[in-house]
């Protein structure tokens, strides 16, 4: 019964922290919509409305799935402290080649789809990987290192992607070869429109993330470096292999996140291939606080606030108020986090404090017990 209570009070912090966040977001963006002369509750109808509607929902499921990858892949690297920044160029380069072999073959779907998933999560992981060699090996930290990758990445990217070299020319754009048909991923025959079979996979990855941080001895290694490295290593803990594979680990997620793109949508990459995704799964990952479900929930959000930020506009709400709910959703949620986590541990210290102050009470009266008798 004392276990149930403890699962229902870090449940309850646990859900505290976003939703004071999304309501602190409101409040905020509502205050600054009115301060320039637009109403709201009107903005808020009108986002609700449009984004309840069968097709939209489709949309923002599909718009979902590369974020939620995205963020999968930075929650990785802050479960143990370390800041994958690296993301968008990872999964960039990762599409690029995936791509590039793709459109080099005819191979049977069940063995090509299979194949260019592997090369984009193996071009990833050593992407990444480079990242974590460096940090153990010369003390270099994983921002300046992946974020140089970002822009190695897009130069490396943006050689290869010119006529006579990997890509062909088709208008103003330049890409890659098409992918056969027989290798595109399928897609859920729902209505109005049809929902990217690649969300099964990204489930599964999240899956994977969860069992892997919470069912086995590498991910509690792995949380355990996250909590204290000093800690980690005199328990027997590998600290410098344990970064390095965790660099690895979130590369070859972040390998996955143009793959719903390419195999779904675009069938080649091009110099119009979305950009950006690594960003928002930082993002993200705060929002669900690297929690596996809590990621797909922000995921969702995120997907939501795009579909209708776009309509709102026709309604003569300007561009940028998606933009600034965004942005304070995330400053809100860095801020809710950290008063959560103060209140929760004030919690734990005043508990600790009264069975302290219980169990000596009951050693003074054991005392007395003993000396009248």
């Amino acid at each position: 019964m004392k276990s149930l209570k403890i699962d229902k009070n870090r449940l309850i912090l646990g859900i505290a922290a976003p939703v004071l966040a999304l309501v602190a977001a409101l409040v905020i963006t509502s205050l600054i919509m009115l301060a320039t002369g637009k109403d709201p509750i009107g903005a808020y109808t009108l986002m609700v409305d449009y984004g309840s509607k069968s097709d939209s929902q489709v949309w923002i499921i599909n718009k979902a799935i590369p974020y939620y990858l995205s963020a999968l892949a930075v929650a990785i690297g802050f479960r143990m402290n370390l800041f994958n920044i690296g993301v968008d160029g990872q999964y960039r380069i990762a599409a690029f080649f995936a791509a590039v072999v793709g459109g080099a073959l005819t191979l049977p779907g069940v063995v090509q789809i299979p194949l260019i998933l592997l090369i984009a999560v193996v071009v990833g992981a050593v992407w990444s990987g480079i990242a974590g060699f460096l940090k153990v090996t010369r003390g270099v930290s994983e921002v300046i290192t992946t974020i140089m990758l970002n822009f190695i990445a897009a130069s490396l990217i943006g050689y290869f992607l010119q006529e006579g070299r990997l890509a062909v020319k088709d208008g103003n754009i330049f890409h890659t070869p098409d992918i056969p048909e027989s290798s595109h991923i399928f897609f859920l025959p729902t209505t109005p429109d049809e929902i990217n079979g690649f969300v099964f996979i990204a489930a599964a990855v999240g899956f994977g993330y969860w069992f892997m941080l919470n069912r086995t001895r590498f991910g509690f290694d792995l949380r355990a470096v996250g909590g204290s490295e000093t800690a980690a290593q005199a328990s027997g803990v590998d600290v410098k292999r344990m970064v390095v594979t965790s660099m690895v680990l979130s590369g070859a997620a972040a390998g996955l996140v143009g793959m719903p793109i390419l195999l779904g949508e675009a069938h080649n990459y091009g110099n119009d291939f979305p950009t950006g995704i690594g960003f928002t799964g930082i993002a993200l990952a705060l929002l669900g606080r690297n929690n596996a479900v809590g990621m797909a929930f922000a995921a969702l959000l995120w997907g939501f606030l795009d579909r209708t930020g776009a309509y709102i506009q026709l309604e003569d709400y300007a561009q940028e108020t998606v933009e600034v709910m965004k942005g304070v959703i995330v400053l809100c949620v860095v801020i809710a986090y950290e008063l959560v986590r103060r209140y929760g541990l004030r919690r734990q210290q005043r508990a600790v404090g009264e069975q302290l102050a219980k169990q000596a009470r009951n050693a003074r009266n054991n005392d007395k017990a003993e000396v009248s008798a």
